[in-house]
Formats: structure tokens, C-alpha cells, sequence
């Protein structure tokens, strides 16, 4: 009874790990709003293994970028101990939108707002606040316009998704094009 018990604990594992795998493959080429039917097709297992699995989109989701969003949170704390706030800022818009770019699930991801996911909200402000200190330390050291705010970082991704606030955007695009 055991070996049984083991194959299947096996088999629901290798199911697991081949829905997270398609979801991954189709979160990056299509977003996450893939229909849960079309990532339980594509990965040969019924509708209701996959919420067995994973009773939720934004479950799904978390699991697929998990290792994104650690990335993420690598990137803001190797920013936080650079010595130099300008560029430990500028790493990590260049790294985070780098990431964005490689990946429209991680991009729509990163944007979403998951209200019912604990864990993906905790890191999230976890990961604002700590891009409002490295900010506030780069506007501190005098190499961050003063006006900038955090909420800011929001507008930087979007334009990097190809969704803009193009009035925002463009106040910014000109001022940054005046000559000083």
C-alpha cells in the first residue's frame, strides 16, 4: 500500500510541476489572464486537478513567478547596500523593467493587484517600501529630482508594459529633455 501511496503522491507531483511549467509558458507569452481551462489543456491534466492544485488564479500566479518576485526582492536589497543611492535606484529600475520586458505574465504580475493573496501583497509592500527608502535616499544625496515619488516606480512599468499615462509620461519625457 505504501508504493501506491508514494506513485501518486509522485504522479500529483510531476502534475503539479507540468502546470506550473505550461502556465509559466503561457503566462509569458499571453499574460495571465489565460483562461485556468487553457493552462489545464495545454498541460494534459482536467480543469479539476488544476484547482486542486491551485484553487485560484492568483495562486497559479504566485507559484509561477515566485521566482521572479525573489529576484525582485534580491535586486532592492543589493540596491539598498550600494553605497552610491543614485545607482543602487538606477539598478533597480533597469533590472526590474529587464525583467518585465522578458516576460508579459511577470509584467502583468507584478501590476496586478491580488487582494486575496497574502503573501503576494506582503512582498509587494514590502518591496515599495524599500524602493521609498533607496528613492528618498537618492533625492537625500541630490541625484534624484526632488518631485519624484515612489508611486512614481507605478508609471515606469506601465510604460515599460506599453500601457502609459501618457500625460504623466510626457510631463516627465519634456522635463527631462529641457536643457538645464
Amino acid at each position: 500500500m505504501g508504493h501506491g501511496a508514494s506513485q501518486l503522491r509522485s504522479d500529483a507531483r510531476q502534475n503539479r510541476d507540468r502546470i506550473v511549467e505550461v502556465a509559466g509558458t503561457l503566462f509569458a507569452e499571453r499574460g495571465i489572464d489565460v483562461p485556468m481551462a487553457a493552462v489545464a489543456r495545454h498541460a494534459g491534466v482536467g480543469v479539476a486537478t488544476l484547482y486542486r492544485r491551485f484553487p485560484t488564479r492568483e495562486a497559479l500566479v504566485t507559484e509561477v513567478f515566485a521566482d521572479q518576485f525573489a529576484a525582485c526582492e534580491a535586486v532592492l536589497d543589493d540596491a539598498l547596500a550600494d553605497p552610491d543611492p543614485w545607482h543602487g535606484f538606477r539598478t533597480v529600475v533597469e533590472r526590474v523593467c529587464a525583467m518585465q520586458a522578458a516576460d508579459r505574465g511577470f509584467a502583468a504580475a507584478a501590476l496586478a493587484a491580488f487582494p486575496g493573496v497574502f503573501d503576494l501583497e506582503r512582498e509587494k509592500a514590502r518591496g515599495v517600501a524599500a524602493f521609498a527608502e533607496l528613492a528618498g535616499r537618492a533625492q537625500a544625496a541630490g541625484r534624484l529630482r526632488a518631485d519624484f515619488v515612489p508611486d512614481d516606480l507605478l508609471l515606469i512599468l506601465q510604460a515599460n508594459c506599453g500601457v502609459t499615462d501618457s500625460g504623466r509620461l510626457v510631463a516627465y519625457l519634456l522635463d527631462g529633455f529641457a536643457a538645464r
